[in-house]
């Protein structure tokens, strides 16, 4: 059955491999990106494949709130249902750590992005609709200071982690608020030190396979292992759900990360 797939930072790494394979398989691919060269060649690459997908492009800069709210307006204007979304956009090392809306970029792309992104899509999400959260290893205890940008976090390694975790943690919010609408959100790391960008950027060094995180983030797309794995955590290092930081299994800190975002976003949007 062929499926509408959203993909967020689309245009290069594991969001540009595993499009590939799921335009390959016939489903209709939402493309994103933050630059409109990158987005045009993603979508010529995904057009020289065999297959009988389809392909949309939507452009936006995802560390700008305004963006995510008009991208968000964007598909649903040309959407009625979305199957799958999968925030895969990510930051990890800058040289301008602060947005123009005042937070951290690691907190703004990686956490409120996908946050504001999901809540905007919702009306288009029928029940087993998927909505897939690229997490990580790197997972620290979220500094809610920081979260709302009254404070700066010195480590870029360690405000990663830390938006990664807030992302884990509001999925697992998210999977109970909606939990009625048998929506599945689920968040996934895609394997440690691939071969991105992020990684050759933040680390210097190659990285391991890239399509690890391209077949997971397919697995996670459509398989049925993942059908009733709402609010949980799939790591693909140990290639099984697992518990992620302890942090992501207190419902008390969870709610706490979702009401700090919701009251940023209030104040920005």
């Amino acid at each position: 059955m062929t499926k509408t797939i959203l993909i967020t930072g689309s245009t290069d790494g594991i969001g540009l491999e595993a499009a590939k394979v799921l335009y390959s398989q016939g489903h209709h691919i939402l493309l994103h990106g933050r630059s409109d060269t990158k987005l045009k060649a993603a979508g010529k690459a995904l057009s020289e494949l065999s297959g009988d997908g389809r392909i949309e492009s939507y452009l936006a800069d995802l560390s700008r709130m305004a963006d995510v709210e008009t991208l968000g307006e964007a598909i649903a204007a040309n959407h009625e249902q979305l199957d799958v979304v999968i925030n895969n956009a990510g930051v990890f090392r800058t040289a301008d750590t602060f947005t123009d809306d005042g937070l951290d970029i690691r907190f703004a792309v990686n956490t409120f992005a996908p946050y504001l992104f999901t809540q905007r899509l919702l009306p288009l999400l029928r029940p087993g609709a998927r909505v897939v959260n690229l997490s990580s290893a790197a997972q620290s205890p979220v500094n809610l200071e920081a979260l709302a940008g009254r404070a700066k976090i010195s480590d870029q390694l360690n405000a990663y982690a830390q938006s990664k975790l807030a992302l884990t943690m509001w999925s697992r919010t998210m999977a109970h608020l909606h939990n009625d609408r048998a929506l599945v959100f689920v968040a996934v790391n895609p394997g440690s030190l691939l071969a991105t960008k992020m990684v050759k950027e933040g680390f210097g060094m190659a990285g391991n396979d890239i399509q690890i995180g391209a077949d997971i983030l397919v697995r996670a797309a459509l398989a049925d292992e993942f059908a009733n794995a709402s609010g949980k955590y799939f790591d693909n290092d140990k290639g099984r759900f697992a518990s992620p930081h302890p942090d992501g299994l207190d419902q008390k800190k969870s709610e706490g990360i979702v009401r700090v975002v919701e009251t940023v976003l209030a104040k920005i949007t």
